[in-house]
């Protein structure tokens, strides 16, 4: 059997709404690479079926992460709309490490926490890991609402963590998601790095 028929067998044994959900995903990431709106459209059909799945899964905090990327939709559509200037595109921006390094500490502290609560008072499956993913989740998707070039580094390690435990939780589907998500992240970053510098170079008047 090939690869692409390998594929195709595992894609039929999953659900249907995952496999949405999967398709809506990547529909997402290609619009989102190009800086392109409707991208949100796609991330709130996606959103909305996750968070039904990941708590069939016992996978709480990435089900409330969803409700969280469904809002985030909506602001993400707003913000990128609201930001344009005439027909150009709201800009790509960086900021500085400082903020990032203030935002990992704030991040990795609420995770701990997070993490001990639901090991103690829930069922929930890899729960340090679990909030980690989540609350770094949280602040890479309002880096992407603001156009933040650095959005793409948390992705990579947020995506590769997902990935592994999507696939414990027998997600599959969703694992291979993630596989094509850390593989398109480069073309991501390079693209919209592409668009910092070009929009340094020609500033809006």
């Amino acid at each position: 059997m090939s690869s692409l028929q390998l594929v195709l067998e595992q894609a039929r044994a999953q659900s249907l709404p995952e496999v949405i959900a999967v398709f809506s995903a990547v529909i997402y990431l290609l619009l989102a690479i190009r800086q392109n709106i409707w991208c949100w459209l796609f991330a709130a059909i996606s959103t909305s079926i996750y968070v039904g799945l990941f708590v069939a899964a016992k996978l709480y905090m990435e089900s409330l992460l969803n409700l969280f990327y469904l809002a985030m939709a909506a602001y993400g559509w707003y913000s990128w709309h609201s930001g344009r200037h005439s027909e150009q595109k709201m800009p790509v921006v960086v900021w500085p490490v400082l903020v990032h390094a203030r935002a990992v500490v704030a991040l990795i502290s609420l995770s701990m926490v997070n993490g001990y609560l639901l090991s103690r008072y829930t069922d929930a499956a890899f729960p340090y890991v679990d909030s980690l993913t989540t609350w770094f989740a949280i602040w890479a998707t309002f880096l992407v609402a603001r156009k933040v070039l650095e959005n793409w580094w948390y992705w990579l390690i947020i995506d590769i963590a997902s990935m592994l435990i999507y696939w414990m939780r027998n997600l599959e589907l969703t694992a291979a998601l993630f596989v094509v998500y850390v593989l398109m992240i480069p073309f991501g970053y390079i693209a919209w790095r592409h668009s910092w510098q070009k929009s340094a170079e020609c500033p809006a008047s």
